[in-house]
């Protein structure tokens, strides 16, 4: 078992309201989930332990993405002022990861490595951070996560931001989704679905879709009639991604704000999505909480539709928060491989398999979620494509430990490479660093002079995974 696994004893989570920012701050991770719902009383969690010897039937598979969310947004990771009670219910009632890992910094990178299961510089399209064009995308040839679990019997859809490619060439039903609804690009305004082009952005399938209603509210409603459906015992996968909460700054209730956009948009202002003249902590908030909302609607459906015991839910971020996320103790933001750039919120449950109210502090990134959901539902990786990702499923289930190894990152102008608490980081100034993350979260305490031998070995580590995925185009 790795190293961080077992300090789990020595670090317990638990206390009331206050002890939630005090555990963020000492960089111990957050604090106990739902602290903030019931006061002086709230339940502590416990180190994970699995389960063990219990059986269930293959699971239905939703896994819900939020946009640039940040590490700490979630009240039950942290937050002093964000309040997340369905996400915290979710945490409550399953496993909290505090050392969970997006594959990337950005969208679309992340998208290929847990759709695909491998680094993103593994495929030409993942190069792109983020894909902001027609010429780049997913291969259809490519196996994915849903088109492996639709050959293993699995009825899959995607509902939500895609940002894997762009029609005619790329799109979820050409790489195994079966049902696709949702944007193609990277952001959209959240009324009118104008993406970064001025081009309307809201399709299902393959044809555009019109709906002038808030683009969260809509896919909430589809996700919630997905689920609530019958599947005529055929297990189901529903990848239900979110734009919530990236830019542009809008809320339900923005029509003016919106409004703005849509005319500077229309008049030939290419950064008009980017917002930067807009937004606030409190607009941040409001969006958050509204995708919390959101969240515990399609929850609600799918209890109400008999198949939550049977269901395995992941909830996770693309990648770390932006302008008004609350990110504390993390350095870092999105597009950096600071903790803050790629530290997720990370939450499981699965009633049949999985006891609540357990939190984990053992390493995992996205590719480690595709290795885990294709062995739960049975199915195999193609050989031809090996995943990077490790399957949890033993440690989640059997209580198997899980071996040390590499968690690695690369995006142009840094790097990175996680081994047990140690990374080793080198951003754009081109200076190497070394952090040991167990006591310094924040990164500020470089250990590279102290520990020349560790650096030398985690660096070799780095470019021996570097030497095999595709080079950057000049």
């Amino acid at each position: 078992m790795s190293s961080s696994n077992s300090k789990l004893s020595r670090r317990a989570f638990g206390g009331a309201v206050g002890a939630t920012a005090a555990a963020a701050a000492a960089g111990l991770g957050a604090g106990p989930a739902h602290a903030a719902e019931a006061p002086g009383a709230a339940p502590r969690e416990r180190a994970f332990r699995a389960a063990r010897g219990r059986h269930s039937r293959r699971p239905n598979i939703l896994f819900i993405l939020g946009d640039d969310l940040g590490w700490a947004d979630l009240s039950s990771y942290g937050s002093p002022h964000i309040k997340t009670p369905n996400l915290d219910r979710l945490a409550r009632e399953g496993v909290r990861f505090t050392d969970a890992y997006s594959g990337s910094a950005t969208c679309s990178p992340t998208r290929f490595s847990l759709y695909t299961g491998r680094y993103p510089a593994r495929t030409k399209g993942g190069l792109a951070e983020p894909i902001a064009d027609k010429s780049a995308g997913l291969e259809p040839t490519h196996p994915t996560l849903a088109s492996l679990l639709r050959a293993g019997g699995y009825a899959t859809a995607l509902i939500g931001k895609w940002h894997c490619g762009y029609l005619p060439d790329y799109s979820p039903t050409r790489s195994g989704w079966e049902e696709f609804f949702g944007n193609f690009g990277g952001a959209l305004e959240y009324y009118s679905k104008l993406g970064l082009g001025g081009e309307y952005d809201l399709y299902e399938g393959d044809a555009e879709y019109k709906d002038l209603r808030y683009y969260t509210r809509i896919i909430t409603e589809r996700a919630s009639e997905y689920v609530s459906r019958d599947h005529h015992g055929k297990p189901w996968l529903l990848n239900l991604n979110f734009t919530t909460p990236h830019w542009p700054w809008i809320a339900e209730g923005d029509t003016a704000e919106s409004a703005g956009i849509v005319r500077r948009i229309k008049a030939g202002d290419a950064r008009a999505l980017w917002h930067q003249d807009g937004g606030s902590v409190e607009k941040y908030r409001q969006m958050v909480e509204d995708l919390d909302r959101s969240v515990g609607r399609v929850l609600d459906a799918l209890k109400r539709s008999g198949q939550e015991e049977d269901t395995l839910v992941v909830f996770s971020s693309d990648n770390g928060g932006e302008r008004f996320s609350y990110n504390w103790p993390l350095s870092g933001n999105k597009a950096s491989l600071q903790e803050g750039g790629i530290r997720v919120p990370n939450i499981l449950r699965w009633p049949a398999r999985i006891d609540g109210g357990q939190v984990s502090r053992v390493p995992v990134f996205s590719p480690d979620w595709t290795a885990t959901l294709l062995e739960v539902a049975g199915a195999r990786p193609d050989p031809a494509y090996p995943l990077d990702g490790v399957s949890l499923a033993g440690y989640l289930l059997r209580g198997e430990g899980i071996a040390e190894r590499d968690l690695f990152w690369r995006v142009r102008g840094e790097r990175a490479l996680r081994r047990g608490d140690w990374k080793y980081y080198r951003g754009r100034s081109g200076r190497d660093q070394l952090f040991d993350l167990a006591g310094d979260v924040r990164e500020q305490a470089d250990r590279a002079a102290a520990e020349p031998g560790r650096l030398a070995e985690l660096r070799a580590a780095w470019e021996k995974t570097d030497a095999g995925l595709l080079p950057y185009p000049a």
